[in-house]
């Protein structure tokens, strides 16, 4: 077993399953990976992976129930709504004059698919979308075994020496996903291992990788 499988299943005896993506209405959706169940659903991820981005996911939640409570959830609803408005609902996850640009931005791009799912690099030549947002709409949004790296993950590694602080993105996203290939065969249930895994470090994160110096008291520092 390497480290990183063992991480995997020491937080996940630790911490359960934990049913990500949590959908407005339904909320956690732990044993159940048949979702996203439609294209709103599918949607509605995207629209958190970005508003996300340099945010808590507690406050890109405000601002979902902000668009969600005057029912511009949607594509369509979204791209039809005054601008101001969309800043307006949007402001608890920071940056809104950006992020409102990104999101319609999006929206241009994701109707152009039709339905059909976005490569990688697709994703990433539309403006806003970067690495871990691309990750995060391909592994929740389209269930595609795509690793989604974050803060916490790099924290995380760094603290039990599994990587150097230089480290970029594309290096830890090598780490992850190599290595739960290396245990995992089946491409389906890899996928779901990837979203646990991501889920379970988030999870883990939240209690010992939250503010500085991080990792005190985390339990994984004396298992390597």
């Amino acid at each position: 077993m390497n480290k990183i499988y063992k991480i995997y299943n020491l937080l996940l005896e630790k911490y359960g399953t934990q049913g990500w993506w949590p959908f407005l209405g339904i909320g956690y959706h732990k044993g159940d990976y048949k979702y996203p169940k439609n294209s709103d659903q599918i949607f509605e991820v995207a629209l958190g992976s970005i508003l996300t981005q340099n945010t808590t996911f507690l406050s890109v939640v405000k601002s979902l129930d902000n668009l969600n409570d005057i029912g511009c959830i949607t594509s369509k609803t979204i791209k039809s709504m005054e601008i101001d408005k969309l800043k307006e609902c949007i402001k608890p996850s920071g940056y809104f004059n950006q992020k409102a640009d990104y999101i319609l931005n999006f929206i241009e791009f994701y109707d152009s698919l039709n339905g059909k799912i976005p490569t990688r690099e697709e994703l990433l030549k539309v403006k806003g979308i970067g690495e871990e947002t691309a990750d995060s709409i391909l592994l929740y949004g389209y269930n595609q075994s795509q690793f989604k790296i974050d803060a916490y993950t790099k924290r995380l590694l760094l603290e039990l020496g599994l990587i150097e602080q230089k480290a970029k993105y594309k290096d830890m996203k090598v780490l992850m996903e190599d290595s739960l290939k290396e245990m995992i065969t089946d491409e389906e249930d890899l996928r779901i291992v990837y979203q646990e895994c991501h889920s379970l470090i988030v999870e883990h994160g939240k209690q010992y990788y939250s503010k500085k110096p991080y990792g005190i008291g985390c339990f994984l520092k004396s298992k390597f």
